[in-house]
C-alpha cells in the first residue's frame, strides 16, 4: 500500500524508517522530509497547511493511509479533511488534538474525569495572571495555552521569573498561543513520557521512554524540545504503568468519546512520578521527540500494523512486542539552540558513525546542498543506539558521535544520568 508520511523532523525520520521495514508497504511518501528521510522514502514538494493539495496527491497517488508526524497539522484539522475526502489517516480530528492544542482544554478534561494533575488556574488577562503569581509565589509553572514549539513553558524557581513569563505570553512572546495562560503548582518527582495508541475506544499502551528537556548539562539551561531520550524509563514500574492506565489515561479516553470527540492516534503523557503516584504534566497527540526515535528502535512488531488498526477502530485485535534492549538517542544540535542558531553548517563522518549496527542515525533538521549534507534547523541529528543496558546503548550512542565531522554542533554528554544512577 502506498503511505504518505507528514512531517520533516526526527521523529518523522524514526516513523518513516520503521515503516519502511512494513511487509505491507508498497510506496511510500513523505513530505516535506528532510535528508534522512530521503534515504527511506520519495520526497514531495507539498504544502502540507494546504489541505486541498494534499488531499488532491493522495488521490492521484492512490495513498491508503496519511500519518500525521507534528502536532500543528493535527491542530489545524487536517485529519477531519483528510476522512471527509474518504482518505484514511493516522491522528486525531482538531476537535480531539486539542488535548494538545489547549492546556486550558485539557485541565477541563481533568477536572471532569478526576484525572490526578496540578493544581492551577486560567488567565486570559495579565492583571489577573500577575496577581495570581503574586498570591502563589515560588516555584510555579507558567504555560501559554497553545501550541508554542515546546517554548511556551516556564518553570520558575523565582518569582520575578515567573512574572516575567507572564508579562512575555500577554506581551505577544508566543503570538496567539499565548492569549491564554495557565499557571501550575510546581510538583516535585521524576519526570516520565507514557505512549498509548488509541483507537477511539481501546488504549493500547506503548513502551516508556524519559528524555531531557534542558539544553546543558546537569539539566541546566533553557528548555528546549528534547535534547537526549532513552527507553524503557525505569521509574515506570509495571504497578505505576497500570495505575497511570487506570487512573489517566482510561478517564481520558472515555471522556473524550463521552463528549462525541473520541481520540484516536498516539496520545503521549508527560508524567510526573510525585510521592502521591502519577500526575499529569501535560499531553501531546503525537509521538514526542526524541522519544519516537528510541519507542522505534525497540519495536519489534510492524508500524504499519498497529497504525491502520487505530484508523480502523480495530486496536482490541492487534498487541505490540517490544525488544529486550535498551534504546538511547543524543541529539546533536547546532550552537546556540535554543536561541539563534547557524544553518547551512557542513556536517561529515555519518556513514562511518552509523558502521555499528546498534547505531541508526535519524535526521532532525538537514538537507542536502550542493553535494553536502548541512544543517537545516536547531536540532540537527538523533544519534541513537540500542544495548543490553543503558550504559551499552549509551556509550555507543556517544562512540558514533565521535565520528562525526560537525565543529558547529554539540550535544549534552550526560544523557540517561538518572538510569545510570539507579544502575550503580
Amino acid at each position: 500500500m502506498n503511505i504518505l508520511l507528514i512531517g520533516s523532523g526526527g521523529r518523522e525520520h524514526a516513523l518513516a524508517w520503521a515503516i519502511s521495514n512494513s511487509p505491507l508497504l508498497t510506496t511510500l511518501y513523505a513530505a516535506p522530509g528532510n535528508a534522512g528521510i530521503a534515504e527511506v522514502a520519495t520526497l514531495v514538494d507539498l504544502d502540507v497547511s494546504n489541505h486541498a493539495d494534499v488531499i488532491h496527491f493522495c488521490e492521484n497517488h492512490n495513498v491508503e493511509l496519511v500519518v500525521v508526524g507534528p502536532e500543528a497539522p493535527l491542530v489545524a484539522g487536517l485529519v477531519d479533511d483528510l476522512e471527509a475526502a474518504g482518505i484514511k489517516a493516522f491522528g486525531p480530528s482538531r476537535a480531539a488534538a486539542q488535548l494538545e492544542g489547549s492546556k486550558a482544554f485539557t485541565k477541563g478534561v481533568c477536572d471532569e474525569a478526576s484525572i490526578p494533575t496540578a493544581g492551577y488556574g486560567r488567565f486570559d488577562n495579565k492583571a489577573d495572571a500577575l496577581a495570581y503569581v503574586r498570591a502563589q509565589g515560588a516555584p510555579i509553572v507558567v504555560k501559554a495555552d497553545g501550541l508554542a514549539a515546546g517554548k511556551g513553558v516556564v518553570v520558575a524557581m523565582e518569582e520575578a521569573e515567573a512574572l516575567a513569563a507572564v508579562e512575555a505570553c500577554f506581551d505577544g512572546s508566543f503570538g496567539d498561543a499565548g492569549a491564554e495562560v495557565v499557571i501550575e503548582e510546581f510538583l516535585e518527582g521524576e519526570e516520565a513520557s507514557f505512549f498509548v495508541i488509541v483507537d477511539g475506544k481501546t488504549a493500547l499502551p506503548l513502551a516508556t521512554a524519559q528524555d531531557h528537556k534542558r539544553a546543558f548539562d546537569g539539566d541546566e539551561g533553557p528548555n528546549t524540545g528534547g535534547m537526549g531520550a532513552y527507553s524503557p524509563a525505569p521509574v515506570m514500574t509495571d504497578a505505576l504503568i497500570e495505575q497511570t492506565m487506570r487512573e489517566i489515561i482510561e478517564p481520558t479516553v472515555a471522556t473524550m468519546a463521552k463528549r462525541g470527540t473520541p481520540f484516536k492516534g498516539v496520545l503521549y503523557a508527560g508524567l510526573m512520578i510525585t510521592r502521591d503516584g502519577p500526575k499529569l504534566i501535560e499531553y501531546n497527540t503525537r509521538f514526542g521527540d526524541p522519544e519516537c526515535q528510541v519507542l522505534m528502535l525497540r519495536l519489534k512488531d510492524d508500524i504499519l500494523t498497529v497504525m491502520l488498526a487505530a484508523a480502523g477502530g480495530a486496536l482490541d485485535k492487534v498487541s505490540v512486542r517490544w525488544h529486550d534492549l535498551v534504546a538511547l538517542t543524543v541529539v546533536m544540535a547546532a550552537k546556540g539552540y535554543p536561541g539563534d542558531y547557524e544553518k547551512g553548517t557542513v556536517i561529515k563522518g555519518l556513514s562511518e558513525a552509523a558502521s555499528d549496527p546498534d547505531v541508526e542515525i535519524f535526521h532532525a533538521g538537514t538537507k542536502s546542498s550542493g553535494g553536502h549534507l548541512v544543517a537545516n534547523g536547531g536540532r540537527v541529528l538523533n544519534v541513537t543506539a540500542r544495548g543490553v543496558s543503558v550504559k551499552e546503548a549509551r556509550d555507543k550512542a556517544y562512540a558514533a558521535i565521535a565520528k562525526i565531522d560537525w565543529p558547529e554542533g554539540f550535544c549534552r554528554k550526560d544523557i540517561a544520568w538518572r538510569a545510570l544512577a539507579r544502575d550503580s
